[in-house]
């Protein structure tokens, strides 16, 4: 693939990012321009291994070494055509996916791995700056309505293959904008909200038709939708947030995470602050860092976003705390390649400054006699090793090491656990796994015409997994309302591309 000697010839290298002492001064993205002759080097870099496990590695099933191949010969069309076979949206997953297929790289088994994600960017940016992106106009339409539900990720996903298979898709979205947590949850110095307003405007173009506002349950009527649909497709999120049930949980300045982050998108955006997607004021109203000592309870992505956001409202200090034990600083003997290394990772939210605590339990919130958050009261803690296999670590408490610690923000991110079950999923009696999840064999929910998909069916996971869910999901309705499908499953794009 590529330069047969190019990963003997190139390190792996990334582009640039702006000085943090200036970043933190606005919420532009933070990484600058990376030349072409860089990005090809990079391509270069791909190694002819024979067995690509980074096809394995990626939820999509991105055919990686032939659109490095086509990125090193120089020919950004074809490797735009190979790219866009299996990924919707390139732009998204080049900006914020964590690259499980990089963890998979052949070459990452001795040497830093192929940057396959900005090598996906560039030549998603390639095509945008060069014509390449245009509207379809020559669909053959079959007839099929199809309403989907939710316009993140997996949504667009599903809408987007939907319309390509020639069925006239309706997209419902309850918030005032599409996108859903990439619009209202990842920070815009990570992705800025023009990227998706760039797609979505191709998508209508297309013929796809965005109705924001729409409240499934609340102002759409479920039995509107099943009378004039043929199929409906629930792709909501994981939205009900992993809770911290423990003393002074209603102070003042104890919030979760993504209510912090959400205001903040619509602070960049020019829209009311105090209201959620719904357009209904926040009991607690605005959200600032500004001038307080943040802690953030978690020590995921989302809690790397709000360090990086209470950086920018100027926060007197921020510390990130985490329950578990501090992971190592390379792969885990427990995650071998090509798995996912469980393994220390630091974001750029983290170089602009932050103290990052673990094994630490937060064991009350403390507040002042007019109920605002003051203080947390936190402790050490050490895990036993289990004494049978597939038993968790026993924790316990340090001695001695009981204090309470200076807070007036504490942000929960500590995950989610299933999509809201009130509501739209009663209304339309689907039946719910043991975790709370809607229940959905090969994406069909447990009500005729009625599918599922992204967070809201798997659960919480990642951008890409959630692109996955969708392309799969059309599929499925497709062949549902068809008989088959022109849709291909995620490995025959694969089969294509060797074929051709």
């Amino acid at each position: 693939m590529g330069k047969p000697t190019g990963f003997k010839e190139f390190t792996r290298e990334l582009p640039g990012k702006r000085d943090p002492k200036t970043r933190v001064n606005d919420y532009k993205e933070l990484y600058v321009e990376f030349s072409e002759e860089k990005v090809t080097q990079q391509a270069a870099r791909c190694m002819d291994c024979g067995v690509p496990f980074c096809h394995n590695g990626c939820p999509l099933g991105n055919i990686i070494p032939e659109f490095n191949d086509a990125v090193y010969q120089q020919d950004w069309t074809q490797a735009y055509e190979i790219l866009s076979s299996t990924n919707n949206f390139p732009e998204f997953t080049g900006r914020i996916c964590p690259a499980p297929c990089e963890s998979a790289c052949v070459l990452g088994i001795n040497q830093p791995a192929v940057a396959i994600e900005e090598i996906e960017k560039n030549i998603a940016e390639h095509a945008y700056n060069n014509g390449l992106v245009k509207p379809r106009t020559n669909i053959d339409r079959t007839g099929k309505k199809v309403a989907v539900i939710g316009a993140g990720p997996a949504g667009l996903a599903t809408a987007d293959q939907l319309n390509k298979a020639g069925h006239t898709v309706t997209l419902f979205e309850r918030a005032d904008a599409l996108g859903g947590l990439l619009r209202y949850g990842i920070p815009d110095f990570k992705m800025e909200k023009w990227v998706i307003d760039r797609r979505t405007q191709i998508m209508a173009e297309e013929g796809i038709v965005f109705k924001t506002n729409a409240h499934i349950g609340v102002n759409v009527n479920v039995s509107d939708l099943q009378r004039d649909f043929d199929a409906i497709v629930m792709t909501g999120g994981s939205t009900v947030p992993r809770d911290l049930n423990i003393p002074g949980r209603d102070l003042k300045g104890v919030h979760f995470a993504m209510e912090f982050l959400s205001q903040q998108n619509k602070r960049i955006a020019d829209l009311p602050v105090a209201l959620d997607h719904t357009g209904t004021a926040y009991t607690h109203g605005e959200l600032l860092a500004t001038g307080k000592n943040v802690f953030v309870i978690g020590g995921g992505d989302t809690g790397a976003d709000c360090v990086g956001t209470s950086n920018r409202q100027k926060a007197k200090s921020i510390t990130q705390i985490e329950i578990t034990m501090k992971p190592p600083t390379d792969r885990s003997p427990s995650t071998p390649w090509p798995n996912w290394p469980m393994m220390l990772r630091t974001s750029t939210s983290h170089d602009e400054g932050c103290e990052r605590q673990w094994a630490i339990n937060t064991k009350a919130f403390v507040g002042d006699e007019n109920g605002n958050l003051t203080g947390l009261k936190i402790v050490d803690v050490v895990f036993e090793a289990p004494s049978a296999p597939g038993q968790f670590p026993k924790m316990n408490e340090v001695a001695g090491t009981e204090r309470i610690v200076p807070c007036e923000l504490a942000l929960l991110a500590a995950g989610f656990l299933h999509p809201q079950p009130k509501g739209m999923l009663q209304e339309f009696g689907v039946a719910l796994d043991e975790r709370g999840n809607v229940k959905a064999n090969n994406y069909q929910t447990s009500v005729p015409k009625v599918f599922a998909a992204g967070d809201m069916r798997r659960g919480q996971s990642l951008v890409v997994w959630a692109i996955s869910e969708g392309r799969e999901a059309a599929r499925a309705v497709d062949i549902f309302l068809m008989g088959s499908s022109k849709l291909e499953a995620k490995d025959q794009s694969l089969v294509d591309v060797m074929n051709a």
